[in-house]
């Protein structure tokens, strides 16, 4: 009895440490991309058995996070539920969604499939409309190659105006230079410009008058443009989380309720 419980105490000694270091990091990265991506083989790649899994607050969607070194850093990563869209139609795509919306991590890498390239873009485009600060790893090339698929990583890059890698996650390939990238543009040593989605006159008109009435009343912390849309949709669950004051720890700024209900 005595040896179990000393066992015991030592396995939660080594959980509680663990836990400690992840608590600990100079950068937090958040991971996303579409289901079948290799995502999860990325996230396991770079963190190796440095992890904790759990929930998502109020959710029973699992919440993964585990942290890596780079050039003595610590980076933790905060892989996100696998996602078609940030429309938030399900669970998984709203935790996504608010998290890269009110989370505000250093970086995001976004996982695309390089044999199913232009399906996969679709997120990569929403993502870029709440975050400048975008990584986006082509992954699966090994596949791609054997399917005669050649992708030109660099006119792609130029596309998106953020930097393009490509990875061989089951493999290794293209880690080091994965690494290297997100420390870059989490540290702003990589700068980056976003091809952002335009819509018609009427539509890119309502966002004008909405933007900076939102970015006076939350700050230049959050995607403005993006909640402008959002509230141009009507979308109820965006709605809700800004006038329960989601966005900030505090409560909902004054005049917060007028920009939502226009």
């Amino acid at each position: 009895m005595g040896l179990t419980q000393q066992s015991c105490g030592s396995s939660a000694s080594k959980a509680a440490a663990r836990g400690k270091r992840l608590a600990r990091a100079d950068y937090v990265i958040a991971l996303a991309g579409n289901p079948n991506t290799g995502k999860s083989t990325v996230f396991n790649a770079l963190t190796g058995l440095n992890q904790h899994t759990g929930n998502w607050p109020g959710k029973t969607v699992l919440r993964a996070t585990g942290n890596y070194t780079y050039q003595g850093l610590v980076f933790q990563l905060i892989d996100l539920p696998g996602t078609y869209s940030l429309l938030a139609s399900s669970p998984e795509e709203q935790v996504a969604r608010d998290y890269l919306c009110f989370g505000r991590p250093a970086a995001t890498v976004v996982v695309l499939d390089a044999t199913c390239l232009e399906r996969n873009l679709n997120l990569a485009l929403q993502v870029l409309e709440i975050t400048s600060r975008v990584v986006v790893c082509v992954n699966l090339i090994d596949e791609a190659a054997r399917k005669g698929i050649s992708i030109d990583y660099a006119a792609l890059a130029g596309e998106l105006g953020v930097p393009v890698v490509p990875t061989a996650a089951r493999s290794g390939w293209g880690l080091d230079e994965l690494r290297q990238t997100i420390a870059g543009v989490a540290a702003g040593r990589i700068a980056t410009r976003p091809r952002l989605v335009r819509y018609s006159a009427a539509i890119e008109k309502a966002i004008g008058k909405l933007e900076p009435r939102i970015k006076s009343l939350l700050g230049d912390g959050f995607p403005a443009r993006w909640l402008a849309l959002r509230l141009l949709d009507q979308d109820p669950s965006v709605i809700a989380a800004l006038e329960k004051g989601l966005a900030r720890p505090d409560p909902a700024p004054a005049g917060l309720k007028e920009v939502v209900l226009l």
